[in-house]
C-alpha cells in the first residue's frame, strides 16, 4: 500500500507560496495528476523529482497579530499544517527582509520536530539579492535556499534537499490482506461516533495502534472473524471561523488517509444534506481511484415518509454526479442502525475493487456493444475497436486497442464501461480505461 510523503509550503501572506506551488506543478520537472473529477480548489498536487514522488501542499498565509483571536487562528493553522506534513518548506520574502512575524512562525515550526527547510523567495537576481539572503541565517534553522518562483530559479537544489528527508521506503507499507477503510468527511458529521460505535461492540474491539501517518489513527477491527484496518481522520475540528484555510487542511488530511485506503467511507450529515464540501472530499477518493461508499449518518434524526430516502438518494447522485457507481447506505452511528450492513457493503465493494475479468469474456461484451451501437466516425473515418483486456485491479483498469485514439470519444468509452458494468456490476468502484492506438495490420 503506497503513501506519498506530504510537503507543505508554510509562511506569511504574500511571500509567494502559491506562485511557488503553481511553478512546481507546471514545470516539466513535475508530474501533475489531473484526473477528471469534481471542480474544487487546487491546493495540493502530486509531483515527482528524480525518482521520488510526493504531494505538494499550498497552505494559507499565517499572519501573527496582537489580537488574541488572530493569534489563536494563526496557531491553529500552523498546528494543522505541521500535523499534515512530513517535510515543511518555510517560505520567506527577500524583498521584505526578515520580519518579526517570520521569527514567530519559525519558533512554531522549530518546536514541531519536523524537518523544516528555509526558503527565501523572490531572489530574481542572485548577484543582487544574495547578500540579503544571508540575513535569514538569523532564524537559526539552517542554510536558506534562494529561489525565484516567478523565474523558476533555484528549484533543483531545493528539491534535492526535500527528498533527502524521505525514508528510503517512503510510499511503501508492509503488505497484508486486511481491507483498509478510510473514514472521511466534514467536521462533526460523526466520524468519531462511527468508529466508537464499532469499537463499542465487544466482539469487534481488538486494539488501537498509532497510525503510520501523523494525520490519522489506524484502528484494528475484527468483525465476524475478519480483520479490517479503519483509518480515522476525525481529528479536524473547526475551533475558529477560518473556513477557507481550515477546509484546505481538512482536504490534505483526507488526502493522506485516502492514499492508504482500499475502501473510502464518505460520511454525510443527513440533517445538513449533501454539500459542495462533501463533493470536494468525494472528488479526492474518485481521483485516487478508490472504492467508495457514501454513508449518510444521523438518519435517526430525520423526519421520514415513504419518499424521504429516494429524495435524499437523488440529491446525493446529483451532487456527486461524477461517481454514479458509489454505493449509498443510510445509518445512525448513535443507535447502531445498519452498522452490520456497512461491513457487508465494505466486503462487497472491495471484492468489486479487486475483480478481474477474463480477456475472452471482455471481448465478447465489447463485440456485442459495438454491434448494438456503431462506433463514431469523423470525416469519413470510422473508429474500430480491435481488442480489450484488463491490465490491473484496485481499481479495475482496462486497455482498449483502437485504430485512432482521437475517434474514441469520452461518451463511447462511457458506453463500453456501462456495458461492462451491466454484466458484472462493479458497484462501489471506479473503472479506468486506457486507450491505445494500433494499425489494422499490427499483431
Amino acid at each position: 500500500m503506497k503513501r506519498k510523503p506530504i510537503v507543505a509550503v508554510v509562511g506569511r501572506p504574500n511571500v509567494g507560496k502559491s506562485t511557488f506551488f503553481n511553478a512546481v506543478a507546471g514545470e516539466k520537472i513535475s508530474i501533475v495528476k489531473d484526473t477528471p473529477g469534481v471542480t474544487r480548489d487546487r491546493i495540493y498536487v502530486d509531483v515527482s523529482w528524480l525518482d521520488r514522488s510526493f504531494t505538494l501542499v499550498d497552505t494559507g498565509g499565517i499572519e501573527p497579530d496582537t489580537s488574541d483571536t488572530l493569534l489563536k487562528q494563526m496557531r491553529e493553522q500552523a498546528e494543522i499544517a505541521i500535523a499534515t506534513a512530513d517535510v515543511i518548506l518555510f517560505m520567506t520574502d527577500v524583498k521584505q527582509g526578515l520580519v518579526d512575524s517570520d521569527s514567530k512562525v519559525c519558533d512554531m515550526l522549530r518546536r514541531s520536530g519536523k524537518p523544516v527547510i528555509l526558503v527565501v523567495n523572490k531572489v530574481d537576481d542572485f548577484n543582487k539579492y544574495m547578500p540579503d539572503v544571508y540575513e535569514f541565517y538569523n532564524l537559526g534553522i539552517g542554510d536558506p535556499f534562494a529561489v525565484s518562483s516567478v523565474n523558476r530559479l533555484g528549484f533543483g537544489d531545493l528539491l534535492d534537499e526535500v527528498i533527502k528527508f524521505f525514508p528510503e521506503d517512503a510510499g511503501l507499507e508492509e503488505e497484508d490482506d486486511r481491507i483498509r477503510v478510510a473514514v472521511v468527511g466534514k467536521p462533526n458529521v460523526g466520524k468519531s461516533s462511527l468508529i466508537n460505535k464499532i469499537l463499542g461492540e465487544n466482539r469487534l474491539i481488538v486494539s488501537d495502534i498509532a497510525g503510520t501517518t501523523r494525520d490519522a489513527v489506524d484502528t484494528n477491527v475484527k468483525y465476524n472473524g475478519k480483520e479490517y484496518v479503519f483509518i480515522d481522520t476525525a481529528g479536524v475540528r473547526r475551533k475558529a471561523k477560518i473556513k477557507e484555510d481550515l477546509e484546505k487542511y481538512m482536504i490534505v488530511r483526507t488526502l493522506g488517509a485516502v492514499d492508504r485506503a482500499d475502501v473510502v467511507l464518505l460520511l454525510i450529515d443527513a440533517v445538513e444534506g449533501v454539500t459542495e464540501q462533501d463533493a470536494k472530499i468525494a472528488g479526492i477518493a474518485h481521483d485516487n481511484g478508490k472504492a467508495i461508499i457514501v454513508v449518510v449518518n444521523k438518519w435517526d434524526a430525520i423526519e421520514k415518509n415513504d419518499k424521504t430516502i429516494y429524495k435524499f438518494t437523488e440529491d446525493v447522485k446529483n451532487t456527486l454526479s461524477f461517481m454514479q457507481y458509489a454505493e449509498i447506505l443510510f445509518i445512525s452511528a448513535k443507535t447502531g442502525q445498519r452498522i452490520s450492513k456497512l461491513f457487508e457493503m465494505i466486503d462487497a465493494v472491495h471484492a468489486n475493487y479487486c475483480m478481474r475479468i477474463g480477456t475472452g469474456v471482455l471481448n465478447e461484451i465489447m463485440t456485442k456493444a459495438v454491434a448494438m451501437q456503431q462506433p463514431p466516425t469523423d470525416k469519413g473515418k470510422r473508429l474500430k475497436l480491435f481488442y480489450i483486456t484488463q491490465a490491473s485491479v484496485k481499481p479495475p483498469t482496462f486497455v482498449i486497442f483502437v485504430n485512432d485514439k482521437e475517434l474514441m470519444h469520452f461518451s463511447y468509452t462511457r458506453y463500453i464501461e456501462n456495458q461492462i458494468r451491466e454484466t458484472f456490476g462493479f458497484t462501489g468502484t471506479p473503472l479506468h480505461f486506457i486507450i491505445r492506438q494500433r494499425e489494422d495490420n499490427d499483431k
